[in-house]
């Protein structure tokens, strides 16, 4: 085996994790700091934590809310073909109205 090919093994390297929980554990590294841990993590604590660093939340929120806004203000084809008899009706109604009040 050759000498000086490997990287330094700290036996007692620490893992520093976001919620403040410590592990001592054997490394290449020496520090390692990490978002989530045993300690935090949603699967072993049964909690839901969401960990949104790019506001992709927020993002998919803002999203669902404009495209409501524009479901509610546009029309499919079903409402658009009433919307076009009703001003055909109109339109009738306005050339003759004395046959409306007679039917």
């Amino acid at each position: 085996m050759k000498a000086a090919i490997h990287p330094k093994y700290y036996p007692k390297a620490k893992i520093v994790c976001a919620c403040g929980n410590e592990m001592t554990v054997g490394s290449t590294i020496e520090e390692i700091h990490v978002e989530l841990c045993s300690k935090c993590h949603p699967f072993y604590t049964g909690k839901q934590k969401l960990i949104d660093t790019a506001r992709r939340v927020e993002k998919f929120a803002e999203r669902q809310q404009a495209k409501d806004e524009k479901g509610a203000k546009t029309t499919g084809k079903k409402a658009k073909t009433v919307k076009r008899a009703a001003q055909k009706e109109a339109k009738k109604a306005q050339k003759n109205p004395s046959q409306l009040s007679e039917a």
